[in-house]
């Protein structure tokens, strides 16, 4: 019999690094535009800035559906499980995200221990029960991405019935194999180049803002501190936390949000972008006629829980990065949250009260 230990070793294609290097490169790129857009007052470069990603995703999607076609003609492999523990993890509507540690009983392989997180209506809920028998399915090559089967076919059902599985133990637990640091330094690298393109190819209307911005202004320049670092000019502002710090910690968007305005009002924002340590605010330049909102009343206290579930329930299990962006282009304030990782880009929005309207699910 075959026996399951664990996950393989991570391995790296050349086309992974490259995807993991564009992505980065992306990312930085549109940042780089938003804050030099809004600081020259390029409307051309900051619009650039906002569908950048979007374009990006969409591409990514495209070129993903030739393999996904490949893993959809698979026929997945169909076992029994056992239910070791669950809890309910949060989400808003009928189907809320529920957390399984499964023992999982192939028919021709050893038990192996899975965690997964999978939607289930509130209805159903209780017949999920601690050692309770399901029937799950998964790729044969990919044994962590399993899937409760809702609805099995009679003969499944039959043996459900009359099924009495054994806890698999810890070590044979079954995880999607790490990334490693190879994909995260190149995307990091990228990252930096792509913000470093955009940054020398304005560089003279950058250093012209500079010359003008001589003469004493009412706003700060900057202020760093051993744990963040605080950029501040007439339109845009930046915030910058050491290692070890997020975003996500409590209270600390509102500090930076607050350490950006100062204690003077800076006006309206065009567009708020949040990641895990950088923070940017792209501020509305006088006279402007572009759709504003008061940075202050964001929902911070929601975007933890936006984060989470966008990291958790969309389909992507590895997320590599993922940004928050509040943007007014339709008249309501839109909050977006996008992650990306190995199965491709996902998204979900949320109102200005940070209530979920819409999800987009990786493919």
């Amino acid at each position: 019999m075959t026996t399951i230990t664990g996950a393989p070793p991570a391995h790296h294609t050349p086309v992974a690094l490259a995807r993991g290097f564009l992505t980065g490169g992306v990312i930085g790129t549109s940042l780089a535009a938003l804050v030099v857009g809004g600081v020259i007052e390029s409307v051309p470069l900051f619009v650039t800035g906002l569908g950048l990603p979007a374009v990006y995703g969409l591409l990514f999607f495209l070129a993903g559906v030739p393999r996904r076609t490949r893993e959809a003609a698979v026929a997945p492999h169909t076992a029994l499980a056992m239910i070791e523990s669950l809890h309910a993890i949060g989400g808003e509507g009928s189907d809320i995200p529920v957390r399984f540690d499964l023992t999982v009983a192939p028919d021709e392989a050893s038990a192996y221990r899975v965690e997964i997180t999978q939607d289930i209506n509130l209805v159903d809920l209780p017949d999920y029960r601690p050692r309770g028998v399901l029937v799950v399915q998964y790729p044969p090559d990919r044994p962590w991405r399993v899937r409760i089967v809702k609805r099995p076919t009679p003969e499944w059902e039959d043996r459900v019935v009359g099924a009495r599985l054994d806890s698999a133990p810890g070590p044979a637990m079954v995880s999607e194999p790490p990334e490693g640091c190879a994909l995260g330094f190149v995307a990091f690298l990228g990252l930096l180049l792509g913000a470093a393109v955009v940054i020398l190819l304005f560089r003279a209307d950058l250093f012209d803002q500079d010359a003008t911005a001589q003469p004493p202004s009412p706003v700060k320049p900057s202020v760093s501190s051993t744990s963040s670092t605080t950029v501040v000019s007439s339109a845009s502002g930046t915030v910058s936390l050491g290692p070890g710090q997020s975003f996500l910690d409590k209270g600390e968007l509102r500090r930076a949000i607050d350490s950006l305005t100062g204690d003077k009002d800076m006006g309206p924002a065009l567009t708020v972008v949040v990641q895990e340590r950088l923070l940017s605010v792209v501020f509305s330049p006088a006279g402007t006629q572009a759709l504003r909102f008061d940075p202050r009343s964001l929902p911070y206290e929601r975007f933890p829980a936006l984060v989470e579930e966008a990291t958790t329930t969309l389909g992507v299990h590895s997320p590599q990065t993922w940004q928050l962006t509040a943007v007014r282009l339709t008249g309501s304030l839109t909050i977006r949250v996008g992650v990306t990782g190995p199965e491709g880009t996902a998204s979900l929005e949320a109102d200005g009260q940070g209530k979920v309207v819409r999800r987009t699910p990786a493919r």
